[in-house]
């Protein structure tokens, strides 16, 4: 089993067009698939060999003592499921993929903020040096165009154009879509270029005493966690309570646009989700805002 694995995750690779994370990923989860089965021939791969696993995975525990998720124990069986359809499309006898049902899992609550949350955060935020340009831009970029970090932090700078205000990104699955941004997001980038001594290509680069001006290239490119401490640093000293991250501002984003009237297909587009059912998360955190929808259109029949 193992070798037709390592073919499958080539095949995520290369035919798929996945990520290196998401690979990484699959193999870790295949692995232990693996583990549990003694790397097993795949023609003996059963529905009660199935259930077992299932079993030993909610009762699995890593060298901390944790026990995994009940959503991590799902991307698993996604990973497994994904695995066997391979399989399947290769005329290789295995188990159907179809006999994998994956767990119900409760979605986590979607934390947002709303405008004049953001507003808050960002004026904490000060301008009088490049670090101060630079976190406004990051959090106005990411409010304005519902960027995820992943996608914020391998930004150059001739990707964006603020004349425009819209630019190509590529996202999950190697898929591009357009993102748009705010006039005045593109000033404060614009300002935030001005302000820059150096020519090196990354949007957003590290002021770290750790990577010294003399460094080039991405060695002093921001890192996913440095955004992630940046957004937490300015939410705290805006007194926001909720736990606030690069997602959250993704969140906000798109409660944004939906609260304002936008479309969920639209919404979807410019998330760059690939199944709708992803975007529909969002529509459970606009209930208040279609309740005054209904309070304002809605004939009262009582007062007739």
């Amino acid at each position: 089993m193992s070798e037709l694995i390592l073919d499958y995750i080539e095949h995520l690779e290369v035919e798929g067009g996945r990520s290196a994370r998401t690979a990484e990923n699959y193999t870790l989860y295949l692995e232990r698939f693996v583990e549990f089965t003694e790397d097993i021939m795949v023609e003996r791969i059963t529905s009660e060999i199935i259930r077992k696993y299932r079993l030993w995975l909610n009762r699995y525990k890593n060298e901390h003592g944790d026990q995994l998720s009940p959503i991590t124990q799902s991307y698993h069986l996604i990973a497994l499921r994904g695995f066997l359809g391979y399989l399947s499309k290769r005329d290789i006898t295995s188990l159907s993929p179809d006999k994998i049902e994956l767990p119900k899992t409760v979605r986590k609550q979607v934390t947002f903020l709303h405008f004049d949350e953001v507003e808050r955060l960002l004026s904490e935020v000060s301008s009088d040096d490049e670090t101060g340009l630079r976190d406004r831009s990051i959090i106005e970029l990411l409010f304005s165009s519902g960027l995820r970090v992943s996608e914020l932090i391998h930004l150059d700078r001739d990707h964006v154009n603020t004349k425009r205000r819209e630019f190509m990104v590529r996202g999950k699955g190697q898929k591009d879509r357009p993102v748009f941004v705010s006039e005045i997001t593109a000033q404060h980038i614009e300002e935030y270029l001005e302000a820059r001594s150096d020519s090196l290509p990354p949007l957003f680069i590290s002021y770290s005493r750790n990577n010294p001006t003399t460094m080039t290239g991405d060695y002093r490119r921001l890192t996913a966690r440095s955004v992630q401490r940046i957004v937490s640093r300015y939410s705290r000293l805006a007194g926001i309570t909720k736990h606030v991250s690069p997602h959250t501002m993704r969140h906000s984003f798109a409660t944004d646009l939906l609260m304002n009237g936008a479309d969920i297909r639209s919404v979807q587009t410019m998330l760059g989700h690939s199944n709708i059912s992803t975007t529909q998360v969002y529509t459970h955190v606009t209930d208040e805002h279609l309740r005054e929808i209904y309070e304002k259109f809605h004939s009262n029949t009582s007062e007739q």
